[in-house]
């Protein structure tokens, strides 16, 4: 598709910031001609890199991104950079959610999921700190896939917070997603086929967050699901959830003031107000605050694995979002139903499961233990066709 093209297609969406003509001819390989977006935080040679912000793009330059670099040499080409709040934290960028523009599209990855959604583009990277994929894929009605901490590398990528910064994939559906996996992820090794997977749905005040249509509709899925086969297992875990959200913040917000520090300086004047808020909290979290919520965080990933292994969960089922897309483009939603997850570095992946009483789409999250990607698309496939009818 021609860079006037996907302008035309783009102009109520405003997914995209920057656009790049096709290569006359597409290279080869398993994605030989597929176009992608790609979130304005991740570097691509000869496009500038903004990262949502009025920074100039000089500051923010340096060498392409390895899973930019990896696309391409697949055969894929950049269509052009999608749209991302500030620094891919709260700040929303102008982007519209593709089924009512009067509703937000998610983020911070929010013009890769509208890109997607809008059909501009098959595919679409962006970055996951605590729900800028998942959370954006509900929104939109398409598949966002969040892989297992580290398996992407991060490089060529503006940081928000390293210890969960993580990349990933937007698709129409879960065929869209596997190839792109295959090509990004170290050491794909594709699923063996194998029995439908025992899914786990985490009781208690994790899952309480989700609002009471978001809540509903995941009931409906968890019975559709069981009925066509499913071992369906309520398993109470997290009782300690506002611990959890507590020390991921607190890992977050300090971390995204170090990370900001080659820029705050000299430009912070340019910051967005809800950024330079975020900056200004990490700046009060202290050494020893941020080492007591690493060891926070160790123990919740141990706690989390053994509750996982001792319930035989093969994958977790929750509310991928609190609810439908809001109506309101100062926010970009609530981040609660992924938390746990980026905060475990666990992979994750968000199906589209009916719609919403206003029409717009509703998402169910699909959670596998760490390293387990390959097994959790396997698995996404096969949980697609039921949640697709909800």
């Amino acid at each position: 598709m021609k860079r006037d093209e996907i302008a035309r297609l783009d102009a109520e969406t405003r997914a995209f910031v920057t656009l790049a003509d096709p290569p006359p001819l597409s290279g080869p390989g398993p994605l030989s001609g597929v176009a992608v977006g790609v979130k304005d935080i991740i570097r691509v040679d000869g496009l500038p890199t903004g990262g949502g912000s009025a920074l100039p793009a000089d500051a923010l330059s340096g060498p392409q991104a390895t899973i930019v670099s990896r696309l391409l040499a697949a055969g894929a080409y950049v269509a052009g950079k999608t749209v991302t709040a500030e620094f891919a934290i709260l700040a929303p960028g102008p982007t519209r959610n593709p089924h009512n523009p009067a509703h937000t599209p998610g983020g911070s990855s929010s013009g890769s999921a509208a890109a997607v959604a809008a059909g501009t583009v098959p595919l679409a990277v962006g970055t996951q700190t605590v729900g800028s994929m998942i959370r954006p894929a509900a929104y939109c009605g398409v598949v966002g896939f969040k892989p297992t901490y580290g398996r992407i590398p991060i490089d060529g990528v503006i940081p928000n917070a390293p210890s969960f910064d993580t990349l990933g994939l937007y698709a129409r559906d879960v065929a869209g997603i596997a190839p792109a996996a295959a090509v990004v992820c170290d050491h794909w090794t594709p699923a063996a086929p194998t029995a439908n997977p025992v899914l786990g749905v985490p009781e208690g005040p994790y899952l309480s967050h989700a609002g009471p249509e978001a809540r509903a509709a995941f009931e409906r899925h968890v019975e559709a699901l069981r009925a066509y086969g499913y071992e369906v297992r309520r398993v109470p875990v997290m009782a300690d959830f506002e611990e959890i959200r507590r020390q991921l913040f607190t890992m977050n917000r300090y971390e995204a003031v170090r990370s900001h520090e080659p820029w705050f300086g000299t430009y912070g004047h340019l910051y967005r107000p809800e950024t330079v808020a975020v900056l200004r909290e990490g700046s009060g979290v202290t050494d020893s605050a941020y080492s007591a919520a690493q060891a926070q965080r160790a123990v919740f990933i141990d706690q989390l694995t053994e509750v996982t292994v001792g319930a035989g969960v093969d994958l977790w089922v929750t509310p991928a979002a609190t609810g439908p897309a809001p109506a309101d483009l100062t926010t970009t939603g609530s981040s609660l139903m992924c938390l746990p997850w980026s905060n475990a570095g666990w992979p994750s992946l968000s199906l589209p499961a009916g719609r919403a009483a206003n029409g717009l789409p509703l998402g169910v999250q699909v959670v596998g233990v760490r390293g387990s990607d390959e097994r959790l698309l396997a698995g996404a496939a096969g949980l697609e066709g039921v949640l697709a009818d909800g």
